[in-house]
């Protein structure tokens, strides 16, 4: 069960070929959007790791800013790139695993402007440089499927294709939808669907939203830059999937990320090795990896939320990740298995992917699935999600 690449661009090519064009404008860091005469950037990274990279003439993600809610559930167009993003372990009835994944992310393909002054609003429309990228993905116990879908954003005639709204909140591309219920934030429903494969999930939670990094900016390397970051790790997840046609009530535990920055990687880093992990004690914990092109002293962050919201902080300099094994998948050298030493509360996590093949093998590739955490003593055992991103194909 795998999708074929370009699956699910939308019901129109003639737009979504304008949009790519426009879109690989933005982004000429990008070799595979590069014309035949250009040579690629030396050691640009790979799949989904490049649109990660910076651009002048954007707003930049700042230490000390408050963020405001509802207004920063909506989209941030003065800055390069933000998502949307929704990760879901679920079981259906008889305790079998599954994992969904849900993102909508925006991209600038050049910094705002003023529209002229004698513009009407279909022109504006249609000069949007907002481009918006969704990915759709299921996991099942054996399996997993991904879609992606492309649209430029900006009012069409009356048309939103895509976007996101603060208040009330909505993020959507086409029929795929995050969005609240009603007045209020929470509850959360989400759907998509893509030939005989849906998700459709009511998504609560009565915990605060949790600030990463220092009030919400997140620092990515020791020389600065990052991004605006919170988090919902605490939502309870209920509703169906479609497998192959077949319908699978479902529950679980889910999490959505929302991050928005304008330059999320410096040049010397290739890319991020990321978890959410749902832990047996009711804790969260959210750990990264940004590898450096060159040497082994990557930028590591981690974060231990309590049941009540609260988070601690992990020191850094005593995060340890041992990469146990490499597996190839779609022609990568991925880490699949590892342990993750926390000295600081005790504990050594061993995380390893359900399977292999849960790789999204989209315009913009990468590793994204669910993993199962074991371990010693309370807090140690666990599911989660693991991201890999920016590693590149072998030859």
């Amino acid at each position: 069960m795998k999708a074929a690449p370009g699956a699910g661009v939308g019901p129109c090519p003639g737009l979504c070929a304008q949009v790519w064009a426009g879109l690989c404008m933005g982004l000429l860091a990008l070799s595979s959007c590069e014309p035949a005469d250009r040579p690629a950037v030396e050691d640009a990274g790979s799949g989904l790791a490049v649109l990660a990279q910076g651009a002048a003439g954007f707003a930049q993600a700042r230490p000390g800013a408050a963020l405001e809610f509802p207004r920063d559930h909506g989209a941030h167009p003065g800055f390069r790139i933000e998502w949307w993003y929704l990760t879901a372990n679920l079981e259906d009835a008889a305790g079998h695993p599954y994992g969904a994944q849900w993102t909508l992310f925006r991209f600038a393909a050049r910094p705002p402007a003023a529209p002229p002054s004698d513009a009407s609003q279909t022109e504006i429309g249609w000069r949007s440089e907002q481009v918006f990228m969704a990915h759709f993905a299921l996991t099942t116990p054996t399996a997993h499927v991904a879609f992606q879908r492309y649209a430029r954003g900006g009012d069409h005639g009356g048309v939103r294709q895509a976007g996101a709204s603060g208040e009330p909140f909505a993020a959507w591309l086409d029929d795929w939808r995050l969005a609240s219920t009603g007045p209020a934030w929470l509850p959360l429903e989400v759907q998509a669907r893509q030939g005989d494969q849906a998700l459709r999930l009511r998504l609560d939670s009565d915990r605060p939203l949790v600030l990463q990094g220092q009030g919400g900016f997140s620092r990515k390397h020791p020389a600065g830059g990052g991004s605006y970051y919170y988090s919902q790790p605490f939502l309870e997840a209920r509703g169906e999937l479609v497998v192959d046609g077949e319908s699978l009530p479902v529950t679980g535990q889910a999490w959505l990320d929302r991050e928005w920055s304008s330059q999320f990687l410096q040049p010397d880093q290739t890319g991020w090795d990321w978890f959410a992990l749902h832990l047996d004690s009711g804790e969260k914990l959210m750990l990264f990896r940004l590898r450096q092109r060159a040497g082994t002293d990557h930028y590591l962050h981690g974060v231990l939320i309590a049941p009540d919201g609260t988070k601690r902080m992990l020191d850094p300099g005593a995060l340890t990740f041992h990469v146990l094994g490499q597996t190839e998948v779609a022609g990568h050298r991925l880490p699949l298995r590892w342990r993750i030493e926390l000295p600081e509360i005790g504990r050594s996590l061993t995380v390893e992917a359900l399977h292999p093949d849960q790789w999204l093998d989209l315009d913009y590739a990468y590793w994204e699935g669910v993993v199962t955490v074991t371990g010693g003593g309370p807090g140690s055992r666990g599911t989660g999600y693991l991201e890999l991103t920016g590693y590149p194909e072998e030859r």
